[in-house]
């Protein structure tokens, strides 16, 4: 080797075109190796990828090539999560086909990822809205269909009456439609639902068959399932009606004042000839539909003049139809309990409504006041009649006793989580399969007519689902009578198409979703990589999917992925100016203490560091930064010094270290003297050492770790005099760096004048004998002052320490000719000299 630098611009599109000419990263599925399928949750072709996908994709790329060095047959795919509402919107906007809007961002954001020279299968590749993909899609949902485990039901949605299109819950916004601005109304509409909650208790029970998932991930889906032990009772009703509830908290039933239903109650329902319950009973459709916007809206309520008998006393509950209860949980009803749940206690403080503690930390409490907010905390049963003193789950047991001996109510278990609601009315996204008949019903779609492709002669001038108004597409002949019919014109969620795309990388035949024996051989996933905030929906609907091709026998696989890793996010400061306007990194300059504007010299406030988004334009473009400082000094950064599962700050002092570090290692391998000879045992121990611990910091995810080790291990080797140990220690960190620094491992590897790709290379061996340290430092003092150090043979005996001490001239120094009265020897560790 004789250049003196490292260029990247020229050495990273070579060897990512070595790669693709020579099909190194194309999985074999007939290969005898030992599979690793190493997955990271694939993207939206938005037009750019940020350096969020960056680190993401790095992290699973150096753990494939790893896998690979290691003797693996890899699996690492990529392809294009690419239906959605982006896509519509931009129809909208930029007056273009969804299809080629997404096609030509597919082809800019995969360029970027080989320009970062990803070790990926393209040859795998798909986008979500290739009819090729969701007519298989179609075909599944037939046989979730046929199966029962699909069917269809009147439900309420957000309705946007400008835009005519139901509005997903992120998309109302202060109770408008995020686009129109008009008021969001409550419809109810048919829908299709699949019947994720059949699968509640085994999805529940499989979390804790999931050691390599993160704690905080399952906690989160254990919480959305939702599974609660409670009480169904039934109120005695001042109208001689009984109304149905149910409580997880039975033990704060002496708690209760009020008594509220949902807006669609039958109990309202009934009330909504009056003028006043039926301007309350429309106010509330324009709110929220969950109970998580719930949770934060200012709590309403409208009391009826109907009253609820408590089940333990003589009292009579106000009734009030309220806007945070919601008919599809629980009953549509809920006993209010203001001293014990938050929501109940702001609403009970609204409406002047009685508060009282009916739990407290210690008896001694019973009587405090109340403070600002309820208290949902365990404890011991106050105020409470025959239930006072009891613990919480005691008193619980015994309410459920006297309601089932009473015959008044039942002890029974529901869960948070409900059915899938999975019908858009939208055009971007899969076709559900089924057909509108008058005679025959809803019909599914043959499946030798599959796919349903969605036309392209579609109009997005009208507000509205096209698909409605499309003149030919959706009038066809019923399959069954032969008759007039129509297709259905809602498109699936695109979570749908999500929670299957694993099973088709692993196996892509043309007449059939996937092989089973295919992806019995690939599967679970060995890593899964993706951010936190697919936690609850993508990864819970991926394991229903799984389970509900399971159950209808199309796979012998329940959990999808073996292993989950959520990284954290790249974060950048933020750039003001006065008017609060925002800046972007390259329009603004540090002048010495101060941000100012690069044009103009305005003064700029820095702001706090904050994940890299578009709105507060801190974000940073990879092809600039790839550009400036190539391929694997990008890599390097996004790998070292944060843990992989924290944010990630980027810096410009950060980048430029990675690049000089870079160009150190290039002057490393130059060194390389093949005709070299000398030993370096303590050198040659730490190349040993090293190997080891990077293999398992890379299997951990440790990824900072093992770069820190590497940078150890270079400042060693260059330290080092030339000779065979040196050379070992050089060709061992040209290896290890390979799948974090592939394009200069690369490129150094040939300059040696290898005709092989590193990326073809076995994981360097270690000799075991070398791991075992068989030398020591040894502390020695005087009178307990340290004086010198000394290496000596490890388990030296004590006499020989005491010897090797007592002739260091430093000691004798600091002796100076006094009797030495004791000798006290530490083996392996220190000799303290006592005069």
């Amino acid at each position: 080797m004789t250049d003196t630098r490292f260029d990247p611009s020229t050495a990273d599109g070579r060897w990512q075109r070595a790669w693709e000419e020579a099909g190194t990263f194309t999985a074999d599925s007939a290969s005898p190796k030992p599979k690793s399928y190493i997955l990271e949750m694939f993207p939206y072709p938005s037009g750019r990828i940020h350096m969020g996908h960056v680190r993401n994709y790095t992290m699973g790329d150096v753990l494939a090539r790893y896998k690979k060095m290691r003797g693996h047959e890899v699996l690492h795919p990529m392809g294009w999560d690419a239906f959605g509402m982006p896509a519509e919107n931009a129809a909208m906007e930029k007056k273009v086909h969804p299809g080629s809007w997404t096609r030509s961002n597919i082809e800019a954001m995969k360029a970027q990822l080989k320009r970062i020279g990803f070790a990926l299968d393209w040859t795998r590749e798909f986008a979500t809205c290739d009819p090729e993909y969701y007519g298989h899609e179609q075909a599944l949902f037939i046989d979730m269909y046929e199966a029962g485990l699909v069917y269809r039901r009147q439900s309420e949605v957000n309705w946007d009456p400008v835009d005519m299109t139901v509005l997903a819950n992120e998309q109302v916004i202060d109770g408008k439609g995020w686009r129109s601005g008009a008021e969001v109304e409550k419809r109810k509409l048919d829908q299709w639902f699949l019947k994720i909650t059949d699968f509640a208790e085994d999805l529940l029970a499989g979390l804790g068959e999931l050691k390599d998932w993160p704690d905080k991930v399952r906690l989160m889906q254990e919480n959305w399932i939702g599974k609660s032990q409670g009480l169904e009772f039934s109120f005695d009703l001042s109208n001689g009606e009984k109304l149905p509830v149910y409580t997880t908290r039975p033990d704060t039933i002496f708690g209760a004042s009020f008594v509220a239903v949902a807006a669609d109650h039958p109990v309202a329902q009934a009330l909504a000839g009056e003028r006043d319950v039926a301007a309350f009973i429309e106010q509330c459709k324009k709110g929220g539909t969950t109970a998580a916007e719930l949770e934060t809206a200012e709590k309403l309520g409208f009391r009826t003049e109907l009253t609820a008998k408590h089940p333990f006393r003589d009292q009579a509950m106000p009734v009030f139809i309220a806007n945070f209860v919601l008919m599809d949980y629980g009953t549509g009803a809920v006993m209010g309990v203001p001293g014990h749940d938050q929501r109940d206690f702001e609403f009970a403080t609204k409406y002047e409504l009685p508060i009282q503690r009916v739990v407290a930390s210690d008896v001694s409490l019973a009587d405090a006041p109340m403070g600002d907010e309820a208290e949902p905390g365990d404890g011991v049963c106050v105020n409470s009649d025959f239930l006072d003193g009891m613990s919480v789950e005691d008193a619980k047991a015994e309410v459920i006793r006297r309601a089932e001996d009473g015959g008044w109510g039942q002890g029974t278990t529901v869960w948070r989580l409900r059915d899938w609601g999975i019908s858009r009315q939208r055009y971007w996204g899969t076709p559900i399969p089924f057909i509108h008949c008058d005679s025959c019903g809803v019909v599914p779609v043959p499946k030798e007519q599959l796919p349903v492709v969605l036309p392209e002669d579609i109009d997005f001038e009208t507000p509205g689902n096209p698909l409605v108004r499309h003149p030919t597409w959706k009038h066809v002949d019923c399959p069954k009578c032969g008759g007039k019919a129509e297709r259905e014109t809602d498109t699936l969620d695109t979570f749908a198409d999500s929670s299957w795309y694993f099973l088709r990388f692993a196996s892509q035949p043309d007449d059939a979703p996937f092989d089973p024996a295919e992806v019995a051989a690939w599967l679970p996933v060995e890593q899964y990589i993706g951010g936190v905030e697919h936690a609850i929906l993508h990864l819970l609907y991926a394991r229903f999917w799984t389970r509900a091709l399971e159950r209808i026998g199309k796979l012998e696989l329940t959990e999808p992925f073996a292993a989950l890793f959520t990284q954290g996010m790249v974060t950048h400061e933020t750039y003001s100016l006065g008017d609060g306007s925002w800046l972007s990194p390259d329009e603004v300059r540090k002048d010495g203490a101060d941000w100012v504007t690069v044009e103009g010299g305005k003064p700029v406030t820095a702001g706090r560091v904050v994940k890299m988004s578009k709105s507060k334009k801190n974000v940073v473009d990879p092809d600039n930064i790839i550009a400036s400082y190539g391929a694997d000094a990008v890599r390097w950064f996004m790998l070292s010094d944060s843990p992989p599962e924290r944010d990630l700050p980027w810096s410009e002092s950060g980048i430029e270290g990675c690049w000089r570090f870079v160009q150190r290692l290039w002057r490393l391998f130059d060194s390389y003297d093949p005709d070299a000879t000398g030993e370096d045992k303590p050198l040659a121990r730490k190349t040993h050492q090293t190997i080891v611990a990077v293999a398992e910091d890379i299997e951990s995810l440790g990824f900072n770790k093992a770069v820190a080790r590497l940078y150890e291990l270079t400042g060693a080797a260059e330290k080092a005099q030339p000779g065979t140990d040196r050379n070992f220690a050089i060709t061992a960190i040209l290896h290890m760096v390979g799948p974090m620094m592939p394009h200069l491992a690369e490129e150094a590897h040939a300059k040696m004048g290898h005709t092989s790709l590193i990326a073809d290379a076995a994981w360097p061996e270690h000799d075991p004998a070398m791991l075992v340290e068989d030398e020591v430092t040894i502390a020695v003092q005087h009178m307990g002052k340290l004086r010198d150090t000394l290496t000596a043979p490890k388990g030296a005996p004590k006499e020989d320490l005491e010897a090797l001490a007592l002739a260091s001239e430093k000691v004798q120094r600091s002796i100076d000719g006094a009797q030495v009265r004791k000798v006290i020897v530490v083996p392996d560790r220190l000799v303290n000299i006592v005069t």
